[in-house]
């Protein structure tokens, strides 16, 4: 380990870890913007609702996202004239927004699935008392479902968002210059492979600890309800009390 090299090579690696950081935290929520109203629709008894968005979660989980960036990214230059007659062309000819289109994409599909799979585990007999009570679809989506589909979903969406920031590094083909490009970029000049992909790979290490632990609070105040009175921690908060020490 060249300790030297690392230490000037840091800045750059810091600024390439900001565009990974940028990355994750413009796509993650537009991801989830998009993910809720597909799960919706993919449990609609509706065919014309349910069955474009199963095509839309089929397709994105089906295909490799290096596939995606490609097609979107170079693929679409074919149809430069046609781009350019629409007014978007400013849009897809750029290497960053193609990015954040494709991950806003993909994210958004494998969410769909994680919340469509926690708004059909919300307890029966909450929807039940929501119909007694007379609340309308949305005031039982909005006020029972999807509180309790979030607090369901929240571990296996946390996975999500930590594969969607370790998913950035595929964008360094489209040569946006995150944290993974930055690093092959110095090592292309330096020859010190190890020196600068064991330092990313702890950069990265620390993100996702960052992003769990940060998911992890979340995670506590949606499970608020389940702490014990007189002080004694659930079993919940036991364990998050172990992976956070």
């Amino acid at each position: 380990m060249d300790f030297e090299l690392i230490a000037k090579s840091f800045p750059a690696l810091m600024t390439g870890a900001g565009m990974t950081l940028l990355l994750t935290i413009i796509s993650a929520p537009l991801g989830l913007a998009l993910a809720l109203p597909l799960a919706i629709a993919r449990l609609s008894k509706r065919s014309w609702l349910r069955r474009p968005a199963h095509a839309f979660i089929y397709v994105f989980r089906g295909t490799p996202l290096l596939i995606q960036l490609y097609l979107v990214y170079f693929g679409l230059g074919q149809f430069h004239d046609t781009l350019k007659a629409w007014g978007i062309w400013w849009f897809f000819r750029d290497e960053l927004y193609c990015a954040l289109f494709v991950l806003v994409l993909n994210t958004g599909a494998y969410s769909a699935e994680i919340f469509r799979g926690a708004i059909a585990g919300v307890p029966a007999g909450h929807i039940e008392a929501a119909l007694a009570a007379g609340m309308s679809w949305f005031t039982r989506l909005r006020r029972i479902i999807l509180p309790s589909a979030f607090r369901i979903a929240w571990p296996a969406y946390t996975n999500e968002v930590v594969f969607l920031m370790q998913a950035t590094s595929l964008v360094s083909l489209l040569t946006v210059t995150e944290l993974f490009r930055s690093a092959k970029i110095i090592a292309v000049r330096t020859f010190d492979i190890y020196s600068m992909y064991i330092t990313v790979g702890l950069i990265y290490l620390v993100i996702s600890y960052g992003i769990i632990l940060a998911f992890g609070m979340v995670e506590k105040h949606l499970m608020r309800h389940t702490r014990q009175p007189g002080g004694k921690k659930s079993l919940h908060q036991r364990a998050f009390a172990v992976l956070t020490r």
